[in-house]
């Protein structure tokens, strides 16, 4: 699997893929994440634009689409019923999304960005129990709730 940056080209390939992922979620109960067509088109765009979009490729083409920015991330700014697990530089992975039959991409990502950082965060919606087994699996710790820009909670992960 090679990661790389995003390009424009690459949006005609990312959509469906988070098309099939927001699909997933909804087949495992989780249907309050990624809704009202989020992330659109526009926000992939902007990813892109800010050299924060990333695929994944395999010999077949592209198989995932992630974010990978620096934080600080503003909505982690504050943390509800516990605490990050420190406060150093972090980086922070959003609008994670693969095709179903492609395995090992969350590893693959994870690996790949604890090359770039030693502090990880992420968060998931309450009903992505998919994410959150993938996260204690990878040694993550549940640190609390943040809140995203809409009031919406999340839980939140750091590994560090």
């Amino acid at each position: 699997m090679i990661i790389r940056n995003a390009v424009n080209a690459d949006i005609e390939h990312i959509m469906p893929i988070i098309d099939a992922a927001r699909q997933i979620m909804r087949q495992s109960g989780n249907t309050q994440q990624w809704i009202r067509g989020y992330p659109s088109q526009e926000v992939i765009a902007a990813d892109i634009s800010n050299h924060v979009g990333y695929v994944v490729e395999t010999d077949d083409g592209i198989v995932a689409y992630f974010a990978f920015m620096s934080g600080p991330e503003p909505t982690y700014a504050d943390i509800y019923n516990g605490a990050w697990l420190n406060n150093e530089p972090y980086y922070v992975i959003h609008r994670l999304a693969s095709l179903p039959d492609v395995y090992g991409i969350f590893d693959n990502v994870i690996d790949w960005a604890l090359l770039h950082t030693s502090t990880l965060r992420i968060d998931t919606h309450q009903d992505n129990t998919i994410m959150q087994h993938l996260l204690r699996k990878r040694g993550f710790a549940y640190c609390g709730i943040i809140y995203l820009a809409s009031g919406d909670p999340r839980m939140a992960y750091q590994i560090s």
